[in-house]
């Protein structure tokens, strides 16, 4: 979550829809809290509706930064399920590259998946189209051209594979996050599963 782009790192993006949507949701007289983890767990913040709620979260996130630790999606799990009783809506910022990396944590997001309804959230590379549109004229180019494709496809893959279990997603370009997540939130709202 430390890529920068636009001149604001992806944790960046991630905290700045976290705020619009707690606002979003709280004005739409849902609750809002926080669990921020790495390779463990850094904030849990209840979900409430109180005016000093959004203080809280605001306070929360104020404090957060990115680390490059494997995150530990099972202390994840093991906190969401002891702690969040009641189903809920999870929106989860992360940052997969690889199919083999989402591999690694399917179990613990399709755990979380049965019990509260999961949105995974995580975000394209737009360096990379300019890469992939750019013309190759060598060999070292025609080959970080192939590698941008496959990461792209990579991206592509993940998608498909949440959805094969069930598991909600946003793919979406850093700048659009805030948006595309207010989307799927009243979109949720509007069909009722929320």
């Amino acid at each position: 979550m430390k890529m920068p782009f636009e001149g604001m790192t992806l944790l960046d993006y991630a905290i700045n829809s976290s705020l619009v949507l707690s606002n979003i949701a709280m004005y739409k007289q849902d609750k809002a809290g926080i669990i921020s983890f790495s390779s463990n767990i850094h904030t849990h913040l209840p979900a409430e509706r109180s005016k000093l709620q959004m203080k809280r979260i605001l306070e929360s996130l104020y404090n957060q930064k990115t680390n490059f630790s494997e995150p530990n999606f099972e202390q994840l799990y093991s906190t969401i399920k002891r702690k969040v009783n009641q189903r809920s809506l999870l929106i989860l910022f992360t940052n997969f590259e690889w199919h083999i990396s989402l591999m690694r944590q399917i179990k613990f997001l399709r755990q979380l998946n049965r019990s509260h309804l999961l949105i995974v959230v995580f975000f394209k590379n737009t360096e990379l189209y300019g890469v992939i549109k750019s013309e190759a004229s060598s060999v070292d180019e025609i080959y970080l051209k192939t590698i941008a494709e496959k990461l792209l496809f990579e991206k592509k893959l993940i998608v498909k594979e949440l959805q094969k279990y069930g598991i909600q997603s946003i793919l979406t370009e850093p700048e659009s996050l805030s948006v595309q997540s207010i989307n799927k939130y009243l979109e949720l709202k509007a069909m009722g599963q929320i």
